[in-house]
């Protein structure tokens, strides 16, 4: 790909860099443990991989970690897997987490905001008396450090409660979105065996209401080892027999008490999207978790008590998890409940103009579907609080660069950012005091040694490559649930390169710096040893009006050759006539590679997607290999099951 010098879509002016949070911390280790106080951002990553050890040590000082108990080293084993961090160290997550409650009490630490998209606040002070009570309420249902606790639960504040709670009795916290069928939420929690389950009797979502109670008494039935399981009542209704009241449960006003753990305890358990076999239960530690994140949100996405977070989730997607840690740094975090598009597209934007978000995050496809539905926010919203919009779910296109630069603000700093459920974090994205380039990640993160592999393992600048993670990160899993000698763990990552994290995304990085994400590794298109990711060919395709999604995929055939067919969705009234199969091709062949025009060109009824939204492309590609359904794909992880049905008809006419 070309790496010349271009333009910046935006660069920070010198009072941004100055005020900046990653500015004012390097000159901490400058100071204090010999970091290099010139150079600028790339100066300090450099320093932040070479030193690792004490890099991390100086993220604890600067944002004040309170350790209980005092570690003995920083890493007591560098290997990965395995990586040992603060041996000896004990915390508490949902300590640092409440921390602002003792300077800020009746400032708002959540505002919460449903379909009518005005805001509630909830203090601190409130946000700890709750987390209080829940906690006393907990240890008083014998839930012991180690015991797992889940949550059935859209994102509303009590969620928020229920895991800082659990994280104060030393509990482990999952949770699973009240929109995932039974089979789903069974395929997740039954790995890890709660004992006490948090539930909704519903949700609204669309302007409507979905009753849940069946699917509900189905989890109670289906989970023996819950010991209580907890009623929230959001749609009114009454608690099922046996079930605990939430309100009973939160309203005690007394002092917390938060359980001093080893850095390396559990603090919950993510899972993979799971498309092929029960999604992978991810175990992340407290400590992990905490110094993690403070670097993240704190130095990457500058946020401090001044500020207001929203990201567009749910409590089944790690960005719910990584939304709360926005408390960590004192910055009240947005929650929103319902449709990302009600009742019109623009629905996040008025969230954003009416709880006055410094830091707006939502997923890529949410911008395309702005853009192509002819959205303008700056026009129709009052958008000035906004410093940040940053988009992740999948690579974002350079024209939602553009787009968001033409149509939010021109000062706007974008910040697309790549990591993943596997580290709850970032590998690489937002830099407030760097420039953005259309198409481009600003920078791979500090304390990541992000690179960009050939298959011999020989770094790579300015050519695609596998991404890459030389060094340990904290929030790295401690391990799988149920996964006793570690095999599937080190199968997921390390089987590759040993010793080193393969993630399974295509990558650039650049001389420049900047970084490039393709798409995944494990679907990508080799043509003649052309290598294009799939993100590449949905952004040029996805231009074209009448495409509404598109899915491609490159098989490799038993005689050497290889069939790549473009399977595309298209929008009501548009017909998949010669005149639009050449537009889709010529589309291509200029904007990408003459190699990489589709052998055929298919419509389908619809692109299916894991429960997270994102296209399932390996599956898919098995299918069409002539897997059975069952072995091919997880029913349970995908959002409609029967538009797989088309493909698997596809690979029998085929055959």
């Amino acid at each position: 790909m070309s790496t010349v010098n271009p333009q910046p879509l935006w660069q920070p002016d010198p009072e941004r860099i100055a005020q900046a949070r990653v500015t004012r911390f390097q000159a901490w280790p400058a100071e204090n443990h010999g970091a290099p106080a010139e150079g600028g951002y790339a100066a300090l990553h450099r320093w932040s991989v070479d030193e690792l050890d004490t890099f991390w040590k100086a993220v604890t000082e600067w944002f004040d970690v309170r350790f209980s108990t005092p570690y003995a080293r920083v890493l007591g084993d560098r290997s990965m897997p395995g990586a040992e961090w603060f041996p000896g160290a004990t915390l508490n997550y949902a300590e640092h987490a409440l921390r602002a409650a003792a300077t800020r009490a009746d400032e708002p630490a959540l505002l919460y905001v449903d379909e009518s998209h005005q805001p509630r606040p909830v203090t601190w002070s409130e946000l700890r008396r709750q987390v209080a009570s829940l906690a006393a309420e907990l240890r008083a249902l014998g839930v012991r450090p180690g015991d797992r606790v889940s949550g059935y639960l859209p994102n509303i504040p009590q969620a928020v409660v229920a895991l800082l709670a659990t994280a104060a009795v030393g509990g482990v916290w999952t949770s699973c979105a009240p929109d995932f069928g039974a089979r789903s939420v069974l395929d997740r929690f039954q790995q890890v065996e709660p004992v006490v389950l948090f539930t909704v009797d519903g949700y609204r979502y669309g302007g409507k209401e979905h009753d849940r109670r069946d699917i509900v008494a189905e989890l109670r039935r289906e989970l023996p080892t819950l010991r209580a399981v907890v009623h929230i009542p959001l749609l009114g209704t009454d608690a099922p027999e046996g079930a605990l009241e939430w309100s009973a449960l939160t309203a005690a006003d007394e002092e917390p008490v938060f359980e001093q753990v080893p850095f390396d305890h559990p603090l919950w358990v993510l899972y993979s999207s799971g498309t092929t076999g029960l999604p992978k239960a991810i175990v992340q530690s407290q400590g992990g978790i905490l110094v993690e994140h403070l670097k993240q949100l704190g130095l990457h996405c500058d946020l401090g008590p001044e500020d207001r977070f929203f990201w567009y989730t749910s409590t089944g997607w790690m960005m719910w998890n990584f939304l709360v840690s926005g408390l960590l740094t004192g910055t009240t975090i947005v929650l929103y409940d319902g449709s990302p598009g009600y009742p019109d597209t623009g629905a996040q934007w008025r969230v954003a103009e009416r709880t006055q978000a410094t830091l707006y995050g939502t997923s890529a496809a949410y911008v395309m579907a702005c853009r192509k539905a002819d959205v303008h926010p700056a026009r129709d919203f009052d958008l000035a609080k906004v410093q940040c919009v940053a988009t992740t779910g999948s690579p974002l296109p350079p024209d939602g660069f553009r787009w968001l630069h033409d149509e939010v603000r021109h000062d706007l700093w974008i910040a697309s950012v790549s990591g993943g459920t596997d580290v709850c974090s970032c590998f690489a994205g937002a830099v407030p005091t760097l420039p953005v380039y259309v198409g481009e990640l600003q920078a791979p993160s500090l304390g990541t040694d992000l690179q960009s592999w050939d298959p011999s393992g020989k770094p790579l600048v300015d050519e695609v490559g596998e991404l890459v993670v030389t060094n340990p990160m904290p929030s790295m899993p401690i391990h799988f649930w149920n996964d006793p000698d570690g095999s599937r763990y080190h199968d997921s990552y390390f089987d590759t390169y040993p010793g080193v994290w393969r993630h399974g995304d295509w990558i650039t990085l650049t001389s420049r710096g900047s970084v490039v994400i393709h798409g995944r590794s494990d679907s990508t298109l080799n043509r003649q040893g052309v290598r294009m990711g799939s993100a590449d060919i949905y952004e040029a395709v996805e231009r074209l009006p009448e495409i509404k999604e598109s899915l491609v995929i490159g098989i490799e055939q038993p005689d050497g050759g290889y069939w790549m067919p473009l399977f595309v969705h298209l929008v009501p009234g548009a017909v998949l006539d010669e005149a639009l199969l050449s537009r889709i091709k010529q589309t291509i062949r200029e904007q990408l590679s003459p190699r990489h025009v589709p052998d055929e060109i298919i419509e389908v009824p619809g692109v299916p997607h894991t429960l997270t939204g994102k296209r399932i492309e390996v599956p898919v590609k098995r299918l069409l290999q002539g897997t059975p359904l069952e072995k091919a794909v997880n029913p349970g992880s995908i959002d409609n099951l029967d538009l797989l049905h088309f493909y698997e008809e596809l690979a029998r006419k085929r055959a």
